[in-house]
């Protein structure tokens, strides 16, 4: 390809789409006012754009505030990264209060977590989650952003897209405009606060409208987790698999996630096979840090105990997963020989587990 083919080839990805959506459109009894025309939408050539509910308030995409458009302004994508980094951010700084949290995001799955002390800790703890992804990541945390951690953020080599913070300490927002291409992007309202919308979530097929509730995990302390093993956790491994569970429930079905109790190791997310996901969270997690030690979660049951001896060869100590195959009691008995400890996703003395499946 030559110079003027590749320029060519680029302009496409540059190049704004015009859009004449209304101004407002009403589903059912909420309406909505559109807030931001995209470039253009999933893909080059295709007019979108972004709707902000009206009466919305608190820390969700209705509240948003564009401190730096860059180059090329917000995009359809990123704006759907931004809304699960966001959602998944609060979840964390509910279940753990009083930690900084990185989340760093990609095509609208998790690729890098972690919980800290301080902001920049947790930022280069969930970049080492899996550099290789992170690379073009939305960035996302429930902190200030100071100047130390801006400094990172604008290095080329990460090729940061959207940073996403409640708010930016003056020192903070001069180096992140050295960077043109960065978009800047200030949250409504802290993470602790109550996000307030219709609770609904909408996803448009041909001729029609799939509509439910917003999913909510309840798995958010110890008390929501129930051992099945003969093996007990201890509180290093309650803890990552609160961790674990609570990100799985934002990636991608099928969905397994390998962590410890302050950053998250592997993810595997989106394959037919929960082996596959398994394997894909394994392998790119010799990426950062490796399984060793970490705790497993995965979104469904296990159909087989093909999984938890996968684990185990791979050094992983305990696993969170909800029961219902007709082969619970093969999966926990192979556990216990692999000296495993199995936790599921329910109070002790309940029959029902909590299933985290995503499709978006």
């Amino acid at each position: 390809m030559d110079t003027k083919d590749q320029r060519t080839a680029r302009t496409q990805y540059q190049t704004k789409v015009s859009e004449d959506f209304p101004p407002s459109l009403t589903v059912g009894n909420t309406r909505f006012i559109k807030k931001i025309s995209m470039r253009y939408g999933e893909n080059p050539g295709y007019p979108a754009a972004f709707y902000q509910e009206e009466g919305a308030s608190g820390p969700n995409l209705a509240t948003l505030e564009v401190l730096q458009e860059g180059t090329k302004g917000l995009s359809y994508i990123n704006v759907g990264d931004l809304d699960l980094g966001q959602r998944l951010a609060k979840k964390l700084t509910a279940v753990f209060p009083g930690k900084a949290v990185a989340v760093i995001i990609k095509h609208e799955m998790p690729s890098g977590v972690a919980l800290a002390e301080s902001g920049l800790e947790a930022f280069q703890k969930a970049w080492q989650t899996d550099p290789l992804s992170n690379f073009g990541s939305v960035d996302v945390f429930n902190f200030r952003v100071e100047e130390d951690l801006a400094r990172l953020l604008v290095e080329s080599p990460r090729n940061i897209e959207v940073v996403y913070a409640p708010g930016y300490s003056p020192e903070a927002l001069a180096v992140l405009a050295t960077r043109k291409v960065l978009r800047v992007v200030r949250m409504g309202a802290w993470l602790d606060q109550p996000s307030v919308d219709n609770g609904l979530e909408i996803k448009r097929v041909a001729g029609g409208l799939l509509v439910q509730q917003r999913f909510n995990s309840r798995i958010v302390s110890p008390e929501f987790i129930d051992v099945v093993s003969q093996k007990k956790p201890d509180q290093s491994q309650l803890r990552a698999a609160l961790l674990c569970w609570n990100v799985a429930c934002f990636t991608r079905s099928n969905a397994i996630v390998i962590g410890t109790e302050d950053k998250i190791h592997g993810i595997g997310s989106g394959q037919r096979s929960r082996i596959d996901a398994a394997e894909d969270a394994i392998r790119l997690s010799h990426r950062g840090y490796a399984p060793l030690g970490c705790v497993m979660a995965s979104d469904a049951f296990m159909p087989f105990p093909d999984v938890v001896e996968l684990a185990a060869r791979n050094g992983i100590t305990g696993i969170i997963y909800p029961l219902g195959s007709v082969k619970d009691q093969e999966v926990i008995a192979r556990a216990d020989e692999l000296g495993l400890v199995m936790m599921v996703t329910r109070k002790p003395g309940e029959v029902d587990c909590e299933r985290g499946f995503l499709h978006r």
